[in-house]
């Protein structure tokens, strides 16, 4: 009973972030409410006992959108992706699209013919399905991992101008710091 309740909350909550993608006035707030809506669905598949699928999910998408958030500050002529824009483009035949799927894909659900299951549901279908999707790929999935870290270092140091030392000069040897803002840092 928990189980269904906080799947209906989370299915909600998740439904209710992905509107707001196209509600709110700024990537940068779209990018979180999409994060939102992933992480969501990642507690709606850790509900239902898919521990894999959700932490996989989760970290994907948690690095997938600090990425985006990085290249938002790197490149966007506004702070950060934060001064007001539209997020619809064609909002007219957007919807036309987003209504037929839904009524394609509903009326697909309710009226295929679904095959009856077929041999007896394994111990653990997390595992099992996990070792369907990775197979011999660990690897291939570790590099990446490190790939998306080194990717999301080196976004942050492009995005910045200039590094923590460059305060004091290049020879660190400046009696006092050149900051921007006067007032230096908090001690």
């Amino acid at each position: 009973m928990a189980g269904d309740i906080a799947v209906v909350t989370l299915g909600m909550l998740a439904v209710a972030a992905g509107i707001a993608v196209f509600v709110v006035d700024s990537m940068a707030r779209a990018t979180f409410a999409l994060l939102a809506s992933f992480l969501a669905v990642a507690g709606i598949l850790l509900a239902l006992d898919l521990v894999y699928l959700a932490v996989v999910t989760a970290l994907m998408m948690t690095m997938e959108m600090a990425v985006m958030a990085i290249f938002m500050i790197m490149f966007m002529m506004n702070p950060a992706g934060l001064m007001p824009m539209t997020m619809v483009h064609n909002a007219r035949g957007s919807a036309v699209a987003g209504a037929s799927v839904f009524t394609v894909l509903t009326v697909g659900i309710w009226t295929i013919d679904w095959p009856a299951r077929q041999g007896t549901q394994p111990d653990d279908a997390t595992r099992q399905l996990g070792e369907s999707i990775m197979g011999g790929h660990m690897l291939v999935m570790l590099v990446i991992g490190i790939g998306l870290f080194a990717t999301i270092i080196a976004g942050t140091v492009l995005a910045t101008q200039r590094g923590r030392y460059d305060r004091f000069g290049p020879e660190l040897d400046a009696r006092r710091p050149h900051d921007p803002v006067a007032g230096g840092l908090p001690r």
